[in-house]
């Protein structure tokens, strides 16, 4: 293997949607070097940012049956049962919902929790609250799908936060979903949430970091005992 080949092997891929954002950042950071390099400089670290935040790393996903895995990068901000948003036809029955919240230096690519068929995608207008607040689920732009799966429907709703101004779904209705596979990005800062069906079993508490595709949210398995956390 060649010098070249090692290092494009340790690169991690760039998303193609933030293509044109490093690009507008680079030009951006040569005018500002132009006027003054230090602005050149901040401009430079900046591009480097966008770069990272738009990264698209490849991952490895448990695919045993009944495991739910995290639909996103960062951090566990609500478990408990809620309502589902109306537009996604889930009914008016709370359902088990595990919420990863998405910071500015979190990986932004979504990943679906479950295999499945998507029946439905809904999209709904909406504020930009800070994505961690709980009316951010009800109040806040959001999309959602509905994968119906053999352990039942699952809802996987995608919400704009106090930065992010666009949601980004590269799947379509009928398509179906492996586990862990690519069906959207939210851009600059925002949160998932994971509807689903009774039987659920949580196995994050509040505060656990996710991984994208990775980390096990939750099992369908009736003999799975809650895992139990504190605070340390």
């Amino acid at each position: 293997m060649s010098m070249f080949d090692s290092i494009r092997r340790q690169l991690v891929p760039i998303h193609p949607e933030g293509y044109i954002f490093i690009l507008a950042f680079a030009v951006a950071s040569f005018g500002l070097g132009w006027l003054w390099s230090p602005l050149g400089w901040v401009g430079f670290i900046l591009t480097l940012w966008c770069a990272y935040f738009f990264r698209d790393p490849q991952r490895v996903t448990p695919l045993r049956d009944g495991l739910v895995v995290s639909p996103a990068d960062g951090i566990v901000c609500s478990i408990g049962k809620f309502v589902p948003p109306p537009e996604l036809g889930l009914g008016d029955e709370p359902m088990s919902r595990i919420c990863v919240f998405m910071s500015v230096f979190d990986c932004h690519v979504n990943r679906a929790p479950i295999a499945g068929r998507i029946t439905k995608i809904a999209y709904k207008p909406g504020l930009f609250f800070n994505a961690d607040m709980d009316k951010a689920s009800e109040d806040n732009e959001r999309n959602g799908l509905v994968i119906d799966s053999p352990a039942g429907k699952f809802g996987v709703v995608q919400i704009a936060g106090l930065i992010a101004r666009r949601i980004v779904c590269f799947s379509r209705e009928g398509e179906s979903l492996g586990a862990g596979e690519r069906f959207g990005l939210i851009r600059f800062g925002s949160r998932v949430d994971v509807y689903m069906p009774e039987g659920a079993t949580p196995l994050v508490g509040l505060g656990t970091k996710c991984i994208a595709g990775e980390t096990v949210l939750a099992d369908l398995r009736s003999d799975v005992v809650p895992a139990v956390f504190k605070l340390g």
